[in-house]
């Protein structure tokens, strides 16, 4: 059967991340074992937004394809790197240090604006993939991949494989919330899924260690749900329900999984979209690499999101107006990397002040 599993965090505090097997919803599980599913991820939604899966099925080839084509790349000089960078407004492509601050997505100002000094690259849903729909080519833009032997057909298995997982979850999600199973497919048959890639290393002599520098800065995720594949190594930290930063790596085998903004937005922050950062892990004084891979599960751009009406007391008016997901990524994208405070994440943006104190 299916169970949540409390898995031990390094944090002297008593947080914790649950884990949680979904075999029973990947393959042909029990009523019984399903339900146990549903029950542990509302909890887990509710308490602490982000979760350990387990029974998530992605054969181990094409995790291995995925850590490999990501080493590939992100082993290349600089210059060479910066071949792939996408046309500006594009969320494709190689971003290089730097380029951004997450923090400035919650309006929160950085100690240094664009300091973020993770690198990464994006692919994502491009409009091409829907020739039945007239998109945006800006918000499905085309992929732009790099010369690099493989690695496209590498990241598209794991991309594929990623997607399925997020939809799974879509339906755990649905069945959790005492919504038909569907729910949710209107709201993300075109989705903008994006896999960006994070390569967390700097070359000796780049950078003075000062003790603040940021590997990605404060940030709640944008869309719905993020799937997860990092390395166990230390630097991600994910803010607690009393205000504290705690230590967050995979458990063996597990994708790490998180909340976006829209589905606290869905149930009137019934479950969270829960902060988190990352912070380099530095040992003997220099960066040890840590590289993940983030698959953003965003909706549809056209899709408007507002409370879900079971998730609002009577009485009581949703905490959020209703908004486009195209309209809701603008705004936090434009803070991350145009470097404009996003003045409508007032509610985190607070989280994330109080913590700071």
């Amino acid at each position: 059967m299916s169970i949540a599993v409390p898995v031990q965090n390094p944090s002297p505090s008593p947080f914790t991340v649950p884990a949680v097997d979904i075999s029973a919803w990947v393959g042909d599980g029990s009523t019984e074992e399903r339900a146990a599913v549903i029950a542990a991820i509302d909890t887990a939604c509710r308490e602490v937004g982000f979760i350990q899966i387990l029974g998530h099925g992605i054969p181990r080839a094409v995790l291995d394809g995925l850590a490999g084509a990501m080493d590939d790349f992100f082993g290349q000089d600089l210059e060479t790197k910066k071949t792939a960078i996408a046309p500006k407004g594009s969320n494709r492509g190689y971003t290089p240090p730097k380029a951004e601050s997450l923090s400035l997505s919650l309006g929160v100002e950085a100690a240094s604006r664009m300091n973020d000094f993770f690198e990464a690259f994006n692919v994502g849903a491009a409009a091409s993939d829907f020739p039945q729909l007239e998109l945006s080519p800006k918000t499905y833009a085309e992929n732009l991949w790099p010369d690099v032997p493989g690695y496209r057909e590498a990241i598209d298995a794991y991309f594929a494989e990623a997607g399925r997982v997020a939809r799974t979850l879509m339906r755990v999600f649905a069945a959790a919330l005492d919504l038909e199973p569907d729910f949710f497919d209107g709201y993300a048959d075109h989705s903008i899924d994006v896999l960006r890639m994070n390569n967390y290393a700097l070359p000796p002599g780049t950078v003075d260690l000062d003790g603040d520098l940021t590997g990605m800065g404060e940030h709640t995720d944008f869309g719905i749900v993020t799937v997860l594949w990092a390395d166990q190594v230390k630097g991600l930290q994910v803010l607690g329900a009393d205000g504290s930063w705690n230590d967050v790596s995979p458990a063996d085998d597990a994708l790490l999984v998180n909340l976006g903004d829209l589905t606290a937005r869905w149930t009137n922050e019934r479950w969270m979209s829960t902060l988190h950062r990352v912070k380099p892990p530095i040992i003997n004084g220099t960066i040890e690499r840590r590289r993940s891979a983030a698959y953003f599960h965003d909706g549809n751009a056209d899709a408007v999101i507002t409370a879900i009406a079971s998730c609002v007391a009577d009485g009581e008016e949703p905490l959020f107006a209703p908004i486009t997901v195209d309209e809701h990524i603008s705004q936090k994208l434009a803070g991350s990397r145009a470097g404009k405070s996003n003045t409508a994440a007032t509610r985190d943006a607070a989280r994330v002040l109080a913590a700071k104190k």
